[in-house]
């Protein structure tokens, strides 16, 4: 994905002031920049009322729960999915470490207004009024660039233990996608559609580490605000502290318990657009919920930057409800105005 996030965030760069984390181990309250206004639609559920899908992949009817969970959640969590747990942890302890750094070493690795990868905020943080309880670390492609940064003599099991992951999770998401893509009748119609929208050479891929440092008043402050996924699917390891909710039409803000070495799978934006919206891009945010550390790694997996996306399958005398667009032009939209992207391709 790393042109497409070059051309883009080069196109769209923040200001430099934007692109820098609050130092929160040294406040001991919520600043006023950092305070989020409760509004009347956080009406929260707990999770024994409304319960995300957990799917075992190795159950023969996987395939079933996946294209039901997608239609009526666009969200469900994975188990036996091949991710070894060891590996699940090795990389929750390597971001733990290099989000533990003096804030000073970390903005060696500072993401520049213009550039796709390195330590910054999150990229939604400038469309909103009030600043996100959060940091991250952006990787596309290897972290060795900016790891060499942060640890000039030992950043190769960093760097070690992040593309294990990439490609244990490149692997899944692939296998995930052809799931989701049989069950709208897709690949039976067009054989070689798996592999011109996700050839391994080709496929965007990026994975966010994230960072939701120990608040002092968690009520008053925001990890990351809703939003949706620019991306085919994305797949999150969370750590074990509660935060991540999605919006259900109808019921309002869900959480996504965390559950012991389960992964969580969410439709992006361009899953929805090509199954016409039959599987909603979920909208989800973060709140802090807890004094604590919360972490999660997201790995974005979507279709080159030239493929063009559209409905692809339609029901008996449905139309399309979004126009075709390359991968490329909607990225740029979405970095523009994150809220009406969709709503910019409808026909």
């Amino acid at each position: 994905m790393s042109a497409t996030f070059s051309e883009v965030f080069g196109d769209n760069p923040l200001h430099l002031h934007r692109t820098i984390p609050l130092d929160f181990l040294s406040v001991k309250t919520v600043p006023d920049s950092h305070v989020w206004p409760k509004s009347g639609d956080d009406l929260e559920y707990s999770d024994d009322v409304f319960s995300i899908p957990l799917i075992d992949l190795k159950n023969p009817d996987a395939a079933n729960q996946i294209e039901k969970a997608c239609e009526t959640w666009g969200v469900f969590q994975v188990t036996n999915h091949n991710v070894p747990l060891d590996l699940l942890q090795e990389v929750e302890s390597k971001a733990r470490s290099l989000f533990s750094l003096p804030f000073e070493q970390k903005l060696k690795a500072l993401r520049t207004p213009g550039a796709s990868t390195g330590y910054g905020v999150a990229r939604i943080s400038p469309f909103f009024n009030k600043y996100l309880w959060h940091e991250g670390f952006t990787v596309v492609g290897s972290p060795v660039d900016h790891a060499r940064k942060l640890w000039p003599y030992s950043h190769q099991l960093f760097c070690d233990v992040i593309d294990d992951y990439q490609k244990k999770m490149k692997e899944l998401a692939r296998t995930l996608v052809q799931t989701i893509l049989n069950s709208l009748g897709i690949i039976s119609e067009d054989e070689d559609i798996m592999n011109r929208m996700c050839s391994p050479e080709n496929v965007n891929t990026a994975l966010q580490l994230n960072s939701y440092p120990s608040c002092p008043d968690p009520n008053r402050a925001m990890g990351l605000a809703p939003h949706t996924d620019t991306s085919l699917l994305t797949i999150l390891h969370q750590s074990s502290t509660k935060g991540l909710q999605l919006f259900k039409e109808g019921v309002g803000w869900v959480w996504v318990r965390p559950i012991n070495g389960a992964l969580v799978v969410n439709i992006g934006d361009f899953l929805h657009i090509l199954s016409n919206a039959k599987f909603p891009a979920v909208l989800h945010r973060v709140v802090m919920q807890e004094a604590k550390q919360r972490l999660s790694m997201a790995y974005f997996y979507s279709p080159p930057s030239d493929f063009r996306v559209s409905p692809l399958v339609l029901d008996s005398g449905q139309t399309p409800s979004y126009r075709s667009i390359s991968v490329g032009e909607y990225i740029r939209f979405k970095a523009k105005d994150p809220d009406s992207a969709l709503s910019e391709i409808r026909i």
